[in-house]
């Protein structure tokens, strides 16, 4: 029943969301990205269609993937040396400024997510027989502001996606304080709100409409977001991170997943196999060096599921097979190129690729998980003595961040392997904090947006940066993506004042509100 609900909107989005796209994608009209995008209204619009869509379009752009390709993968994933790149193109393994691909995230998320999440909460709001559908509208609205924020500070938040409503075109920008002080506010109240009684919430690509599980999601949401004040607003952390405690995930089974259906096209196909599948990139990206070492110097039994040598690949481009074998695995360095400033010393034909069952087209994103509510949980605990035992959290946190990828194509049973890991790194208090966030970023690949966002607040794991010749940060690891160009020529006044207000500077360099260098 829940697979076929699945199909049967992302079959509808297969078409509507392309359609959808033309008039919200390329534009370089301000006004326009933030007035009504699609021809629909309460009279002739279902509602549950947009939540089908915001939660797609959270995985990626139905646009080939295209700040998929350019924030997550080729800025976030290497810049965490989750995965390394030779091709001259990746930026973010060189910390090089690509202005177009630092910006690509915020010109996407606003026209691609935001603006369905809006019509939602526009057409839902106040509606009895949407009371849940609102709700959830106004999670994914948070959740979608929330990584903006947190990638670039300073944003036009209130008012944001209302200019079909308001007729306020030229948005002014919130400080990132207030933001999160809204944010805050919004998952609470949303998640208090669902009510049981209400019915099933229609076109839930994560829960199939369970509320139970809605009500999970939000008090994790809650976790994550108020965990991002660790260094800034502890206090206001530990208050809203103990309204959570309790009522978060307690299993693999809670994740909010989007599992694609490969015959969409790449409207719904899994958004980072979409790029990963493609030359140069299923040739010059490879799992990073930093990664494999980790995973070989712990027995880790990840490294056997994620990574592949010689890899092989139908004429379709999909992943068929190569070598498995853990002690194979050789980790590309971050850095290299192959014909330009740093060339690679060796071929690159011998280092790791991920898995087929990685880059399959029908494989999940993974937009929140079990994983990283205990290991938050564990950090809170271990910081502060909130939320309970921080050794059961980070037990909990390290084996499902091993666990969760059974849910790929292909992979077996990974409990029993899971619990050896787990006995064999015990909790070691006084490394408590390093040892709870490097199992986050292990247990975040493929979403580089949280591994550099956790890293941002946690300063683990302890990478070693690069020093590219000619780098834009003078080999450090960036902390902030600039704001688009778009923005300085579209909406000119208020950038000039969030532009100027950037502590460290409008740069790769530059640090939000909440990373402090505490």
């Amino acid at each position: 029943m829940l697979n076929n609900m699945k199909h049967k909107y992302l079959s509808y989005i297969a078409l509507a969301v392309a359609g959808a796209f033309v008039t919200t994608g390329c534009t370089d009209d301000f006004a326009k990205i933030n007035t009504d995008p699609v021809a629909y209204g309460a009279g002739n619009y279902e509602p549950a269609y947009l939540l089908t869509t915001a939660q797609l379009n959270y995985t990626g752009s139905p646009d080939n993937a295209y700040e998929t390709w350019r924030s997550n993968l080729i800025y976030a994933s290497t810049m965490m040396q989750q995965l390394a790149a030779v091709t001259s193109y990746w930026a973010g393994d060189k910390y090089l400024l690509n202005t177009g691909y630092a910006g690509a995230y915020w010109e996407r998320a606003y026209t691609e997510q935001l603006k369905f999440a809006i019509e939602l909460i526009q057409l839902t709001k106040d509606k009895e027989e949407h009371k849940n559908l609102y709700q959830a509208g106004r999670l994914m609205r948070a959740m979608i502001l929330g990584r903006i924020t947190d990638m670039y500070g300073d944003m036009p938040y209130f008012d944001a996606g209302l200019g079909y409503y308001t007729q306020k075109y030229f948005l002014a920008y919130d400080t990132q304080d207030k933001v999160y002080g809204d944010l805050l506010k919004e998952i609470e109240e949303a998640t208090v709100a669902l009510d049981d009684s209400a019915g099933k919430i229609e076109g839930d690509l994560f829960y199939g409409g369970e509320i139970g599980q809605w009500r999970k999601f939000g008090y994790t949401l809650l976790l994550r977001t108020a965990m991002r004040l660790t260094k800034v607003e502890p206090e206001t952390a530990k208050a809203y991170v103990a309204k959570a405690v309790g009522k978060t995930f307690e299993s693999n089974a809670d994740n909010a997943v989007v599992v694609h259906d490969p015959s969409g096209s790449w409207t719904t196909q899994n958004r980072n196999s979409v790029v990963l599948l493609k030359g140069p990139e299923n040739v010059q990206v490879k799992l990073s060096k930093t990664y494999v070492d980790f995973m070989k110097s712990n027995n880790d039994p990840r490294l056997a599921v994620i990574a592949v040598t010689n890899p092989t690949y139908a004429e379709d481009g999909t992943a068929l097979g190569g070598n498995a074998n853990p002690a194979s695995q050789k980790g590309l360095p971050n850095g290299f190129d192959i014909d330009g400033q740093n060339p690679l010393p060796d071929a690159i034909g011998g280092y790791s690729s991920l898995s087929p069952s990685l880059l399959s087209l029908a494989g999940p994103t993974f937009v929140l998980t079990y994983a990283e509510s205990e290991l938050l949980l564990a950090d809170a605990a271990q910081r502060w003595s909130v939320g309970g035992n921080a050794e059961e959290h980070y037990n909990a946190g390290t084996k499902a961040g091993i666990t969760y990828f059974e849910k790929y194509p292909g992979v077996g049973d990974l409990d029993a392997a899971a619990d050896d890991y787990v006995a064999a790194h015990p909790y070691d208090a006084a490394n408590g904090l390093k040892q709870i966030n490097t199992q986050f970023w292990a247990a975040t690949l493929l979403n580089g947006y949280e591994a550099w966002i956790n890293w941002r607040r946690s300063g683990f794991p302890e990478l070693t940066p690069v020093n590219y010749p000619g780098n834009a940060t003078n080999g450090t690891i960036p902390r902030r993506f600039p704001y688009p160009l778009t923005e300085a020529n579209n909406n000119p006044v208020n950038y000039k004042v969030a532009h100027d207000a950037v502590r460290g500077g409008d740069l790769l360099t530059g640090r939000v509100w909440w990373d402090t260098e505490n």
